[in-house]
């Protein structure tokens, strides 16, 4: 399966570092390896590859080098920085890891100018039909259930990902996250993340989790960013600008992991909605250099709408996101009137037929729209 950043990736490899980011068990370290077929490939957790790395003792003669979980290298960025100036490029040297490089290069010597930074995530409909499968509403059943993470996609059964999610999360809480900080109440963490499968597609109050978990709102803030830079959850933020009567300030959380989610179907549908879109708006900005964000829509009277999307802070898109209600969302009418948007859509699972209204919006069929996700049409 070529994975969606190939091209890219294999284009800027030749001229700068390339820094891969992503879930753990995404892909990363098998679609580096694939980039070419001569690689030398150097784990930074792996004590004898460590020392390789720690010492300059890599095969300089082969057209790649990979090197896996640098960022656990305490000077890692000064490290890569010496290579670049030095050595030059090719080889060419690609950088993965599975906690969030953007915090790690916040610390010691810059490397502006010497990288470009990538995202590789789970599967969706997008990546699937690029790879010439044929998507369709049971392919988008299958993400709910088995999740997009390679591996459990490609077995296909809810059994094999009930136990490869278990070990999943255990190494990230118990290895990932002590690399990531010095936090020791990993069960509590546990909690948190228990809480938040089955609070998908509503606002999160700080104070309310900081009650069930017996801690502070700061605590709780403080281990939600860790799960964001462990790549467990991404956070969406209200969109505020123009908006009156909008005072909804508190975020809302998805997971990369879409069949992690409890609850009802609809919030694992919404997740698997907010993940695609995500997934192709970090591409975006990752390949362009645009700035893509995206947002939910909400007001102190309640009217809501699951997502907008910004790319240069233009709005670009308003989606809802039903499983099999076919009659438009009221909230249209409300934020229509203050938004100016080319897209209004609603993208519905179970749907008889396609049809749009007077007014512009969209009723979509979700497997189909999901798998083309055209961010610039």
């Amino acid at each position: 399966m070529d994975r969606y950043i190939y091209s890219q990736v294999a284009e800027d490899m030749e001229s700068k570092v390339v820094l891969i980011s992503g879930p753990r068990q995404s892909g990363k370290t098998t679609f580096s390896k694939l980039l070419l077929s001569e690689f030398d490939y150097l784990n930074y957790d792996y004590a004898p590859d460590r020392l390789k790395i720690i010492s300059g003792q890599w095969d300089r003669e082969k057209p790649l080098i990979i090197f896996d979980e640098l960022h656990k290298h305490h000077e890692w960025k000064r490290f890569l920085k010496g290579i670049f100036d030095v050595d030059g490029i090719p080889p060419r040297l690609v950088v993965t890891g599975s906690a969030k490089m953007d915090v790690f290069r916040k610390v010691g010597d810059s490397l502006a100018g010497r990288y470009f930074n990538h995202h590789l995530f789970p599967l969706d409909l997008k990546e699937l039909e690029l790879n010439g499968n044929t998507t369709s509403p049971a392919t988008l059943e299958q993400l709910l259930a088995v999740s997009g993470f390679p591996e459990p996609f490609l077995k296909g059964t809810e059994t094999f990902y009930s136990r490869w999610s278990r070990s999943h999360l255990d190494v990230i809480l118990r290895q990932d996250l002590q690399d990531l900080s010095t936090v020791r109440h990993i069960n509590d963490i546990e909690t948190l993340i228990e809480l938040l499968k089955h609070c998908v597609g509503s606002t999160i109050s700080y104070s309310s989790l900081a009650r069930d978990l017996n801690t502070s709102p700061q605590t709780v803030k403080n281990w939600l960013i860790l799960l964001e830079n462990l790549y467990i959850i991404f956070k969406i933020i209200p969109y505020t600008n123009s908006i009156r009567r909008s005072i909804q300030k508190e975020p809302k959380y998805y997971f990369y992991d879409t069949a992690a989610v409890k609850g009802d179907i609809g919030s694992k549908y919404e997740n698997l909605v907010a993940f695609s879109l995500y997934k192709w708006l970090q591409f975006t900005q990752d390949t362009t250099g645009k700035k893509c964000n995206l947002h939910y829509l909400k007001t102190r009277n309640g009217e809501e709408l699951d997502f907008l999307i910004t790319i240069d802070d233009h709005i670009t898109h308003v989606i809802e996101s039903k499983w099999a209600d076919s009659s438009v969302s009221k909230s249209f009418s409300i934020f229509q009137k203050q938004i100016q948007s080319p897209h209004f859509l609603q993208l519905v699972h179970k749907l008889e037929r396609e049809y749009s209204t007077t007014s512009g919006i969209k009723v979509c069929t979700a497997s189909k729209w999901l798998s083309k996700l055209d961010l610039k049409s």
